[in-house]
């Protein structure tokens, strides 16, 4: 892809997103210097969570952009029945969740911002996902062996947990994984 002299920067701690964002063979740098504290308010529609999240990290930024710079910020939700579930905040909450997402369908929510000196402008990307009925020895096996405690929903689809447990979905597998690479690239095009 042709950049036409313009420089990404990621600004995400996610491995996941800078493995997929390289996916696209596009150079950047990562920057993850932001102020924004993650909170919203409980009567904001769930499909709005990730759109305010991603927005606000990219807000934050530490510092003015250049006019040559495109910023790339993501926000991933996981929404099972009217639960937003983010990160855990420990094993008890990581079982808790993964205990909920078994056997059963649960939307995975994902919104990406691109903002320059002059724009800003956030898409999202909906998948459904499938769970089999997960054993507490499956969960137990997962969290100890691959502590999903920085993972939305407690889970990897491209783990293990995905592996055995996930049985179907609907969308990008991608998104999933954190990253709508499909609509990263299409926003791209208009911000070049």
């Amino acid at each position: 892809m042709d950049l036409h002299g313009k420089k990404i920067i990621l600004a995400s701690n996610s491995p996941r997103r800078r493995e997929l964002l390289a996916g696209l063979d596009i150079d950047f740098t990562v920057d993850t210097d932001t102020s924004f504290i993650e909170t919203y308010s409980p009567d904001t529609p769930h499909e709005m969570v990730p759109v305010l999240m991603s927005e606000g990290k990219s807000q934050f930024f530490h510092r003015p952009l250049a006019d040559d710079e495109i910023l790339v910020t993501s926000d991933t939700m996981v929404l099972c029945g009217d639960e937003i579930m983010g990160k855990p905040a420990g094993r008890e909450d990581a079982e808790r969740m993964l205990r909920l997402l078994s056997g059963r369908e649960h939307q995975v929510i994902t919104a990406v911002t691109l903002r320059d000196s002059s724009r800003m402008e956030t898409v999202t990307d909906t998948a459904n996902v499938w769970f089999k009925e997960l054993s507490a020895e499956e969960i137990s096996y997962y969290i100890e062996n691959y502590k999903p405690f920085d993972k939305a929903g407690a889970y990897g689809i491209q783990e293990w947990i995905g592996y055995i447990g996930i049985t179907r979905i609907e969308g990008s597998y991608f998104n999933i994984m954190g990253l709508p690479v499909h609509a990263l690239y299409s926003l791209l095009l208009k911000f070049i």
